[in-house]
């Protein structure tokens, strides 16, 4: 019996990045089809510049998917770019792109989106109020709280907070917010990874775990109330525990994730142990969501120096998201 075969939308990110270098290396050997959204124009020039040979077909919905194909779904670009250079008139290319990929995964045209990576000071540069892919994609899917979680070999680090100065993340550490953000995760290792009971270890959010209310009281008032409720509920949460000596081999060893309290408690260590061999993952939406770990990398757009290995994992990833959550009709 065949196996009916999926799409993933790829988004090429920012223009002037190596986000399209990345797109033109896609191979050729997943078990779905890889629409690269894009524009055309500038996929042949970076390609010309690569010396790559470039023959992506036109993407064609009505026709049936074919596993192991990659074709363009093309995108209009306000200006055209040059290599390493940013243009804030091509930030609104990107958001098109990124609309268009979403709106593809909730009409289930694509099972799952893979994302490029973005300049977010360009897009701002534009006019565009714009924090970061996590967010806008959550305000596009109509979800309230997306949760953002990188993972590499023998690490997921999720993030209770993502996006804001150091100086606002104790006032959103709060009881409903963390409440929110463990049971998106908790449900999504489920639903997504396959993981019968996920066993999730907490940071606390100041130094020492707050050292018994010595260094901070927000792991006595807040995260250890919630945490032995959720508890009570049968989910299983080991913390809050300090995070200097939580990332250590025999902690990490029985652990399905870690929730750290804000972007740079956690993922920090998850990029020391996996840089460039890891991925960014949005949890809570209702589409799979899947990035490189990495950045524009302006510096080394069009010198045939971008590693691919990232986007691999992030489209191998998004495959095994699609197959848990028994989208491409398999069995995990």
């Amino acid at each position: 019996m065949g196996i009916n075969v999926q799409r993933i939308a790829l988004t090429s990110g920012e223009p002037a990045g190596i986000g399209p270098d990345l797109c033109l290396q896609v191979g050729n050997d997943y078990p779905v089809e890889i629409v690269i959204l894009a524009n055309r124009q500038l996929l042949q020039q970076r390609a010309n510049v690569l010396g790559l040979n470039f023959e992506l077909d036109d993407y064609k919905p009505d026709q049936a998917a074919r596993a192991g194909h990659c074709c363009l779904l093309n995108i209009p670009l306000e200006h055209d770019c040059v290599a390493g250079t940013l243009d804030p008139d091509n930030a609104a290319y990107v958001l098109t792109m990124l609309q268009q990929a979403t709106q593809g995964c909730l009409n289930n045209e694509f099972a799952a989106m893979v994302t490029a990576p973005i300049h977010k000071g360009n897009i701002n540069n534009a006019g565009m109020p714009f924090t970061g892919h996590t967010e806008f994609l959550a305000e596009q899917c109509d979800t309230e709280t997306p949760v953002m979680m990188l993972a590499t070999e023998g690490l997921r680090v999720a993030l209770a907070t993502t996006h804001i100065p150091l100086h606002q993340v104790a006032k959103n550490i709060t009881q409903k917010k963390l409440n929110t953000v463990i049971k998106i995760l908790h449900q999504d290792l489920k639903s997504k990874f396959a993981i019968k009971s996920p066993r999730i270890l907490v940071c606390g959010l100041n130094p020492h775990a707050g050292e018994d209310g010595h260094l901070g009281s927000e792991e006595i008032t807040i995260i250890t109330p919630l945490l032995e409720q959720l508890r009570s509920e049968g989910m299983d949460l080991v913390g809050p525990l300090p995070a200097d000596s939580l990332f250590v081999p025999d902690k990490l060893a029985n652990a399905d994730a870690v929730l750290a309290m804000y972007h740079d408690q956690g993922l920090p260590v998850l990029k020391h142990m996996g840089f460039g061999r890891a991925v960014n993952i949005t949890l809570g939406l209702p589409v799979i969501r899947t990035s490189v770990d990495h950045g524009t990398a302006l510096e080394l757009a069009g010198s045939g120096k971008a590693d691919p290995g990232s986007l691999d994992i992030a489209i191998n990833t998004a495959i095994e998201m699609m197959q848990s959550s028994s989208q491409l009709g398999l069995t995990s």
